[in-house]
């Protein structure tokens, strides 16, 4: 009998330690929940220029030759940091390493806020990129021009654009910017005509639109279609 009444007291207070355990545990992730909401709302410092967007760095670096599933992706992409305004933009870009001077396959993203560079977030399945190719030595100078032009609001299609890619290669580099609607024709040849214009490229460069769609579909992340496009798009970007 003194051992039942003893368990059973012993029982009870492991219910009453461990609802205690429960409410300290539920607390702990209610706080870091807030901590982390707090995090996020990233506004323009005092006398700060504000963008009309907040915006996300992102870095992704893979193995080569080895198909990513969009799980695997999306853990290896690494948030850099987000910014309001053109100073606090201009305080991540000014310490990072450029596109140029990156090794392997490595991408920098920079996005919208809440959306992640993904084929399949929300804001993107319905979408598609504009893809330009081009020769080691130009990425850097591209990137530059299209994140300040994306930044600057220069592609006047409204909440269309969702953000930038550039991606370093072993014999080549492609930048790429996306957009929200692939339907949409007269919204992504805008797009198209201000790219051309904000990097200043040949008359004769070849741009090539791909629906996220049409990317998802394909088997590996870059598709097996790569080399195919890599030999219809030579010579690759020569910009003077």
């Amino acid at each position: 009998m003194l051992l039942k009444d003893d368990d059973s007291g012993d029982h009870d207070q492991n219910e009453e330690n461990s609802t205690q355990k429960d409410g300290e545990k539920e607390k702990m992730e209610r706080d870091k929940s807030q901590s982390s909401s707090k995090r996020k709302a990233v506004v323009p410092g005092p006398a700060e220029h504000p963008l009309q967007y907040n915006y996300t760095f992102w870095y992704s670096r893979r193995t080569p030759g080895r198909p990513t599933s969009s799980q695997s992706y999306e853990q290896n992409i690494k948030q850099i940091g987000t910014f309001a305004s053109v100073e606090q933009f201009w305080r991540f870009y000014s310490h990072m390493v450029r596109p140029g001077d990156l090794t392997g396959h490595s991408d920098f993203h920079l996005f919208k806020e809440g959306i992640k560079p993904m084929w399949e977030d929300d804001a993107n399945k319905n979408g598609g990129k504009w893809i330009i190719r081009l020769r080691k030595g130009l990425a850097s100078r591209c990137w530059e021009n299209l994140i300040l032009a994306m930044l600057g609001e220069q592609f006047m299609v409204g909440e269309e654009i969702c953000g930038a890619v550039v991606s370093v290669r072993f014999q080549e580099d492609i930048i790429s910017i996306w957009n929200k609607t692939a339907s949409d024709q007269a919204t992504t040849a805008r797009i198209r005509d201000t790219l051309r214009r904000v990097l200043n490229l040949p008359p004769n460069t070849i741009m090539e639109y791909k629906t996220h769609t049409d990317s998802i579909k394909m088997p590996g992340r870059l598709g097996p279609q790569r080399l195919l496009f890599q030999n219809l798009w030579k010579p690759r970007l020569n910009v003077p």
